[in-house]
């Protein structure tokens, strides 16, 4: 399912190109990328949350980042990512009530370098995260908690600043393509 969902994935440019090929042969090359026991390469997920305005999107500080970003988690062996994306927007960040957007497609693909770092008192080495994320449309009166256990804030930011709030310069065209594909559909 998982890989057939890439496979019709149509990427938006040559990054996304040579990311969709690095993630099919890394179906071929791992029986375990959908489970953090691949130490080395594994499927990730995440939410890019807006407003019905579309003009803000819902942020979490991120404790291992130490940088405002998307809301997301490991597929820990699931192979329905989108569910995925929802149950951690109910984790991290309380909401019950959102609309899945694109059509519940995928928005967009990337593989994604992740630095060593210490989860949990447990060090984990550097890794790559093939990402699959999609985008939700959420009310913003709504109510929302931050998950102490990985993040120190949750908060609603205007759109426009989200490439200035993340201090994770690789994430910048993988929000910059979100952004365009929000515009897109006001």
């Amino acid at each position: 399912m998982l890989k057939e969902e890439i496979e019709k994935y149509i990427p938006v440019n040559e990054q996304e190109k040579k990311d969709k090929e690095f993630i099919l042969k890394s179906f071929k090359d791992f029986n375990d990328i959908l489970s953090r026991d691949n130490e080395y390469i594994h499927f990730t997920t995440s939410a890019f949350i807006v407003n019905k305005t579309r003009d803000k999107v819902l942020l979490v500080y991120h404790n291992i980042y130490n940088s405002w970003c998307w809301v997301g988690g490991h597929a820990d062996g699931e192979e329905d990512l989108l569910s995925v994306a929802k149950r951690e927007i109910e984790e991290e960040t309380s909401l019950k009530i959102f609309r899945v957007l694109n059509d519940g497609k995928i928005a967009c693909i990337d593989s994604l370098p992740v630095a060593a770092h210490v989860k949990r008192g447990k060090n984990i080495s550097a890794h790559i995260h093939l990402s699959a994320a999609y985008i939700f449309e959420a009310d913003e009166d709504d109510e929302i908690k931050i998950k102490e256990d990985e993040n120190s804030n949750v908060a609603w930011h205007y759109i426009d600043d989200l490439i200035n709030l993340t201090t994770e310069p690789h994430m910048v065209p993988v929000y910059t393509k979100l952004i365009n594909k929000v515009r897109q559909m006001i």
